[in-house]
């Protein structure tokens, strides 16, 4: 059985740390990212619509449709997390909010773990609400999702984990589009 045997930062950012790691005396070292957890809310309005966001992502170079998420800062819980960036990016307040379960984004490359949350019936954004520069919020309803999903229009393969265990745990159904 494999362990490691050396871990050592060899470039560090502000979002992230390449760590090099070394399992034997022979082997070359394995480089992983070591990045904050974050977290994924799949919200859902009073009507039952599910609450999205629209945002460009550079590393994509395109426009994204995502459920809210964002990272765990040092300190909080997960679930502060959930509450804080879905209120942060949409105005709407969890009165409920469940875990779902917690995943490894990328067990061959990332040291991360995503939080999966879903918040039921979702208070709407304040009149007063302004949101963040940069980001849309949109809704759609279960027809609506399924269509975005099959059209690769919502494409975030962890928003799509996280839909999937709504829809395992009976949290949340897709309709067909």
């Amino acid at each position: 059985m494999k362990t490691i045997l050396k871990s050592e930062t060899v470039f560090s950012t502000h979002w992230f740390d390449v760590v090099a790691r070394t399992t034997g005396p022979a082997d070359p070292p394995y480089y992983a990212l070591e990045a904050a957890d974050f977290v994924s809310v799949l919200a859902t309005t009073s009507s039952g619509d599910v609450v999205l966001v629209r945002q460009y992502r550079p590393p994509v170079e395109k426009y994204t449709l995502e459920l809210p998420s964002g990272h765990v800062d040092q300190g909080e819980s997960p679930e502060e997390a959930a509450r804080r960036e879905l209120l942060e990016e949409t105005g709407y307040r969890a009165g409920k909010m469940e875990l779902l379960g917690a995943l490894c984004p990328d067990t061959g490359r990332m040291a991360n773990r995503i939080w999966c949350f879903f918040a039921p019936a979702a208070a709407s954004p304040e009149a007063s609400f302004a949101g963040e520069d940069g980001v849309e919020v949109l809704t759609a309803s279960p027809a609506e999702l399924s269509r975005l999903v099959l059209n690769s229009q919502l494409e975030h393969a962890l928003d799509l984990a996280v839909l999937m265990l709504s829809g395992l745990q009976g949290k949340f159904r897709l309709e067909a589009a």
